[in-house]
């Protein structure tokens, strides 16, 4: 177990293989908390849906970490979009954009939609990735700003296109975390949605396979995940 991890779980008591299947189920498949807990009933392990909860926001963003580090660079041509997201009777927003083969560049949850937060979202994909040569986004005024302002500050000629074709890669791409989310029934708070989402993009990330295993080793996406713990 790495480090990080065995920090968060040092006052929990159930196997680590135990918490890592039910937290993986979560934000792999359109179940629910007490699905999950009955699918562990039937396999003689009990254990209440709030604990998987729990287990959910202490364990995932140790994961996700994990997961940066090893994850592949993308390609120079993104689509950039954003889609809503519910919390606590609110929509929210969550920026995402993947490059032209789908593979996810990066994503970011914010509580507003306007020129700060797609400013926000870019800063730090380049941070991650340096300056695409093209994005592609829709009709938004405070992406196309955004956009505009990145090339102002740093003299470079990104290519912007606003073709709505396009940029049906990344839209999407959105049903596949809507889909996660739809059984949840909507979050309670913006930092329980914020990790929750970090850990369905993590999954989705490791099933489109931008993921860097030892040796040139192939693992199925399941085991794939177990191995961030390691």
């Amino acid at each position: 177990m790495n480090e990080a991890l065995s920090k968060v779980l040092k006052r929990l008591h159930y196997p680590l293989e135990v918490m890592l299947t039910c937290v993986r189920w979560y934000v792999a498949y359109p179940l629910s908390l007490r699905h999950i807990e009955e699918m562990m009933r039937e396999r003689g392990v009990f254990v209440d849906h709030t604990t998987i909860h729990r287990w959910s926001i202490k364990i995932l963003p140790v994961l996700a970490a994990a997961f940066r580090r090893r994850k592949r660079p993308v390609g120079n041509s993104w689509r950039m979009d954003e889609t809503y997201v519910l919390v606590g009777g609110q929509w929210k927003y969550l920026y995402r954009a993947v490059d032209r083969d789908g593979a996810t560049v990066d994503f970011l949850f914010t509580a507003r939609r306007d020129l700060t937060a797609a400013r926000r979202f870019l800063e730090r994909a380049i941070g991650r990735h340096g300056l695409p040569d093209k994005i592609t986004i829709d009709k938004s005024g405070a992406n196309t700003a955004a956009i505009h302002a990145i090339q102002a500050d740093t003299g470079a000629l990104i290519e912007l296109r606003q073709v709505k074709y396009l940029n049906n890669v990344v839209e999407q791409d959105h049903r596949a975390i809507k889909r996660i989310i739809r059984p949840m029934l909507g979050f309670q708070t913006f930092r329980c949605a914020r990790i929750l989402l970090s850990g369905i993009e993590t999954v989705h990330m490791i099933k489109k396979g931008p993921f860097d295993c030892p040796d040139g080793q192939v693992a199925s996406a399941a085991d794939q995940f177990y191995s961030l713990a390691a």
